[in-house]
């Protein structure tokens, strides 16, 4: 599987990304407090300017992102953080990108 590479040391980072043939923006952040990760995605209209579909999505181990949502402006693949060899219990700033790191992944990947 092919994994996004986030360098959590530049965060907040923000870059373009192509997902099934459409090009997406995504900025991921760091909640010190709390320990956690959050991306933004953004897709850009007609004007070049970017419109946000979803802000502030936390990331969970395991969990596709913006699995809650149902538009169809999402990204076609699955973004899934995953610690492929299942030792770690969440996403932490010691195992981001070290263990766990953000899989793109269609949906016969995610049942696995």
């Amino acid at each position: 599987m092919e994994y996004i590479d986030v360098n959590k040391s530049e965060l907040p980072e923000r870059f373009e990304i192509d997902l099934a043939n459409e090009t997406f923006t995504l900025e991921f952040s760091y909640n010190e407090s709390g320990d956690f990760f959050t991306v933004d995605l953004y897709r850009p209209d007609s004007f070049d300017q970017e419109v946000p579909l979803v802000l502030g999505e936390k990331l969970t181990l395991n969990q596709p992102l913006w699995n809650d949502f149902s538009s169809l402006d999402l990204p076609a693949p699955s973004i899934v953080p995953r610690d492929l060899a299942q030792k770690e219990g969440r996403i932490t700033w010691d195992n981001f990108g070290i263990s766990v790191f953000l899989y793109i992944a269609d949906e016969a990947d995610i049942d696995e």
